[in-house]
């Protein structure tokens, strides 16, 4: 079986160049590290609706269904473990965050599925600031079509762009708000919903699914099993409303940091000190004068985020817990 998806991953190279960012870990790849400082939260709940096990036989099924069953939707809530829920053909998850995700200086968020290089499923990803109105990020494919990938076929980064699944199950798939189309319905500065929909990728146009310049997206198909079609596995927020914030207070201070268990926050005069995890759920909040510490020794090892206030100004340091 690896052989023949090895095969037609070749074949699906030849004849044109590459045009967009490759696999993780080459030259020039946009994968972010699941471990990467830069995600401040993690989708904080989900709607799940489930697709066929095979959209060209809807009759179809496995594990006594035939619409795909594996995971649950939770599992793909916060950070990326290793859990998914799997969408199956045409599928969908519509994300939702504590705070909402913003259109901040480069990219904005990013996209876990569960794949490798040797084997990616995809999806189409779109934005709503309202959860009624969604707004599609334009996406390519330049994956030929001539032959179909077929069910342990698969296509490569290389050849993908804005398209869910690219990179492997440890690197997320960024998108940038700014690449979205200005409409009144859709306000970048806060979107509250990211809707995540697997694409049908077959080439026979009965049933496959176009990008945004009307190419059907060849990716592997049939997958007739009860996790078949793309499995979400997290989404993480890079910039949001709540961490948009300007620091006003230069002189207020965090060390050490990264810790291991205690952390002193330093700042002259009165102020409120707020502790976020990286979903934004505040876990901790206290009235100090000049000083105070923190004890994160009982947090789980990660990224949280300490608000100071001090009247009418604020500033949020990423505290590490390691």
């Amino acid at each position: 079986m690896r052989a023949t998806a090895l095969a037609l991953l070749i074949c699906s190279g030849i004849g044109h160049a590459q045009s967009y960012a490759p696999a993780e870990g080459l030259p020039g790849s946009t994968a972010i590290s699941r471990q990467s400082p830069s995600f401040t939260a993690w989708a904080s709940g989900i709607e799940v609706t489930r697709g066929y096990v095979n959209a060209s036989d809807p009759d179809q099924s496995a594990s006594g269904s035939n619409l795909v069953t594996a995971g649950q939707p939770e599992h793909a809530i916060g950070f990326p473990d290793g859990n998914t829920v799997s969408l199956g053909d045409g599928g969908f998850a519509v994300c939702t965050f504590e705070s909402p995700i913003a259109d901040g200086s480069g990219y904005d968020f990013a996209v876990f599925e569960n794949g490798s290089t040797a084997y990616l499923e995809l999806a189409f990803v779109e934005a709503s600031s309202d959860g009624v109105h969604f707004f599609r990020f334009p996406n390519h494919s330049e994956t030929q079509t001539a032959t179909q990938l077929g069910t342990f076929g698969t296509p490569v980064a290389g050849f993908l762009n804005n398209l869910a699944g690219k990179y492997g199950a440890l690197y997320g798939t960024p998108f940038d708000l700014s690449e979205l189309p200005d409409d009144d319905l859709l306000d970048k500065h806060s979107v509250t919903h990211i809707k995540v929909i697997d694409v049908i990728g077959s080439v026979d146009p009965q049933f496959g699914q176009a990008d945004s310049f009307g190419n059907l997206v060849n990716d592997s198909f049939p997958t007739p099993f009860n996790s078949g079609g793309f499995d979400l596995q997290a989404v993480g927020v890079i910039h949001s409303q709540l961490g948009l914030n300007e620091p006003d207070l230069d002189s207020a201070r965090l060390y050490p940091n990264p810790t291991t268990g205690m952390s002193t926050v330093e700042i002259h005069g009165a102020f409120e000190l707020e502790v976020a995890d990286a979903s934004g759920k505040v876990i901790a909040r206290k009235k100090s004068e000049n000083f105070d510490q923190i004890d994160a020794s009982a947090f789980a090892d990660g990224m949280y985020l300490v608000r100071i206030r001090q009247e009418n100004a604020e500033k949020i340091i990423k505290l590490i817990k390691m």
